[in-house]
């Protein structure tokens, strides 16, 4: 089952990055923010249909309101940033600055979760983030938005799956996914006064397909980790750097150079070993990397995990 759990994990992956191939298309004639209103918009459907389903007995009262807060922020923060740095830097390079984000997470479970983390984890961290910085090059290029945008979405995913792992427990999984979703469309639609501009058929046409592959490919990953172990479905959205660089090349004449390949190269192996010590090192007491989503929950999967994981559980009874 691990490998079919990695092999749909795959599949995943590259629906998510047709997705920012998607979204780096619009925005070339459209604010990221207005992107982003438009698919939180089409969302609010599946959101229903989840509050419907949803077994869990209580209110809509956040029970640690600051930090739903604080992972209402980042969930606004994180697309965002992620959209601005796929439209102004080449695909292979954003994807590098966000995969920095398990470093960041391991940092992060030391003051949230109060994680233990060893020499040798810390050692992987500092080894990554010097890989980011080979990416980034600073002193030898100038230093663009862009890459700020990624290193910021990157910070704030993190801390969106660190505040998921401490909270998730004690909070209503609906509280967790209604919160952001309607920051998400408060600020961005007030941003649309700024930033409007007016859309076609064919534009609205692709917002949609990036709602829908999100919505699958958050499908499928739910499926894999369900059905495989997280030590083999994680280590698989390093894929995404290969998609990054065939779509990259094919579609926007993108051509990536040695320093974005050698700090990408860094940064997957830096990450893999952290995967690796947190599964089969017994080093890990919260495991925050391997149980985080790499890139989010749709507002419909947590529904969706909940009844698979219902379903497996009658296998195991009868």
């Amino acid at each position: 089952m691990n490998i079919k759990a990695a092999f749909i994990a795959l599949l995943a992956f590259g629906l998510f990055s047709s997705h920012d191939v998607v979204v780096k298309y619009l925005g070339e004639a459209f604010s990221p923010l207005q992107i982003i209103f438009f698919s939180s918009l089409m969302s609010f459907p599946l959101l229903t249909m989840m509050m419907v389903q949803d077994p869990t007995p209580g209110n809509l009262r956040p029970v640690h309101p600051w930090w739903v807060t604080l992972r209402s922020i980042c969930a606004m923060i994180s697309p965002a940033c992620a959209f601005f740095a796929f439209i102004l830097l080449p695909l292979a390079q954003a994807y590098a600055l966000l995969f920095a984000t398990p470093l960041l997470i391991t940092l992060l479970s030391i003051p949230v979760l109060k994680e233990k983390v060893g020499a040798p984890r810390l050692i992987a961290v500092a080894i990554g983030l010097c890989g980011v910085l080979v990416v980034v090059r600073p002193g030898s290029s100038p230093l663009s938005w862009g890459h700020f945008f990624g290193i910021a979405a990157a910070l704030s995913n993190a801390l969106q799956s660190i505040t998921v792992r401490k909270i998730g427990r004690e909070e209503r999984r609906v509280v967790l996914m209604l919160y952001p979703l309607l920051l998400n469309v408060v600020l961005s639609g007030i941003a649309l006064i700024f930033v409007y501009e007016p859309m076609q058929l064919i534009h609205l046409g692709g917002i949609g397909i990036v709602a829908f592959f999100g919505f699958a490919a958050t499908l499928m990953m739910v499926y894999a980790y369900t059905v495989g172990e997280a030590a083999f479905v994680a280590p698989m959205q390093y894929s995404q750097i290969l998609w990054a660089m065939g779509f990259g090349y094919i579609l926007f004449g993108e051509i990536v150079d040695l320093y974005t390949l050698l700090g990408s190269a860094i940064i997957v192996f830096s990450g893999l070993f952290i995967i690796a010590r947190e599964a089969f090192g017994n080093r890990s007491e919260h495991t925050p990397v391997l149980r985080s989503r790499s890139r989010g929950l749709s507002p419909g999967s947590f529904s969706i995990s909940l009844a698979l994981r219902r379903k497996q559980q009658k296998n195991l009874e009868s």
